[in-house]
């Protein structure tokens, strides 16, 4: 069987990390598994699997993911593999509009991400369309089970439509990685880290993180990986505050496993989540967890890491404090959160993906 993957482009996102980890491992297995991405940036994740050769790449060129000439694009290459899987709004519906119009008898799949749509709210003629065409896949996988009660009640899909197979991440990658030194971030020698991995949207909220590290002594630092639309914002709350010392804005990395072992503490202050791969490799790190107490969050770090509201600054900046003032607490919650990732290691994903597959052949 030959599979063709679907994605918006490469830049960094909890998705195209899925992609990136996992295509050199169905490929070890002996999958013929290929990607095709609608804008081809040579972004770091794209340099990366170029890198690592194990895979045919498709671009449909540089042009904006949403220019509905892709349809025609995708096409020719419908026609070339047997089964094509999809990831992310808006590859989801010119896929399936390329079906459509070439009449091609290719099965499609399609992953959803998250808990929330924001294209449907408040807006009946678009919740159609979008019904529509979630209606054209042969399975539809969500990756937690709220994921697909969400998707059960807007699609009204029979159940046999729908698969919950839970993201991976490579746990042993991330078990094994060695720290980097401290100093090459921060001088001070009695600095406590924290660190939150997150593009810089408005669903991930650096802001309440940031707020968090005012009430916080100087000696605990703040590490910030990710890059976005919103990062100036989160750069201008900190001079507003005055933390430019204490915040470390690091953009994109390639060493992530390695930044996670370097730091303290753990967080992620989202608004909400899918299934989030930066909680997992963080709670796998070995070092406490705190989350936004969110769907996409509560149901990974519950009975493991630290929960806190979703937006209350003084509450995280009190978890951060007694995980800091109590070392038995701190490693309580860092073995736990050890075991708690080692449920979604990313060959169990893997596995089901394949076991779904077959059930098309």
């Amino acid at each position: 069987m030959k599979i063709l993957q679907v994605i918006n482009s490469l830049a960094t996102g909890g998705a195209e990390k899925l992609l990136l980890e996992t295509l050199p491992i169905y490929n070890e297995r002996g999958i013929h598994m290929d990607l095709l991405v609608l804008n081809g940036s040579n972004v770091p994740f794209m340099a990366e699997l170029k890198a690592l050769d194990c895979c045919t790449i498709y671009s449909l060129g540089t042009d904006s993911v949403y220019n509905p000439l892709n349809i025609f694009k995708i096409i020719p290459y419908l026609k070339q593999y047997d089964l094509i899987h999809v990831h992310l709004f808006p590859a989801q519906y010119w896929v399936a509009l390329a079906k459509i119009i070439s009449f091609s008898k290719v099965k499609l799949i399609f992953t959803e991400h998250s808990t929330s749509n924001r294209r449907i709210e408040n807006n009946v003629l678009v919740r159609l369309i979008d019904k529509f065409f979630y209606r054209r896949y042969d399975k539809i996988i969500c990756i937690t089970p709220e994921v697909l009660a969400v998707q059960v009640n807007h699609t009204q899909m029979p159940p046999q439509k729908f698969e919950v197979i839970a993201n991976g991440v490579n746990i042993s990658k991330v078990r094994n990685a060695e720290a980097l030194p401290k100093i090459f971030f921060l001088p001070e020698n009695d600095a406590k880290i924290v660190i939150q991995v997150s593009s810089f949207q408005e669903p991930k909220d650096q802001a309440t993180l940031i707020y968090a590290l005012a009430l916080l002594p100087d000696n605990v630092k703040l590490i910030l990986i990710g890059d976005g639309i919103m990062k100036k914002d989160a750069e201008t709350l900190v001079a507003k505050l005055g933390l430019e010392k204490r915040v470390v804005f690091l953009g994109l990395r390639m060493d992530v496993p390695q930044l996670l072992k370097m730091a303290d503490i753990v967080v992620l202050s989202s608004k909400y989540e899918g299934l989030s791969l930066s909680s997992i490799e963080g709670m796998a790190s070995g070092k406490p967890f705190i989350a936004s107490n969110v769907p996409g969050l509560k149901e990974i770090v519950n009975g493991a890491g630290i929960l806190f509201p979703a937006g209350n600054a003084k509450q995280l900046a009190e978890e951060i404090s007694l995980l800091l003032a109590n070392p038995n607490h701190y490693h309580s919650v860092a073995e736990a959160c050890q075991q708690r990732a080692s449920e979604y290691d990313i060959h169990k994903m893997i596995e089901q993906h394949i076991k779904l597959y077959n059930s098309f052949t």
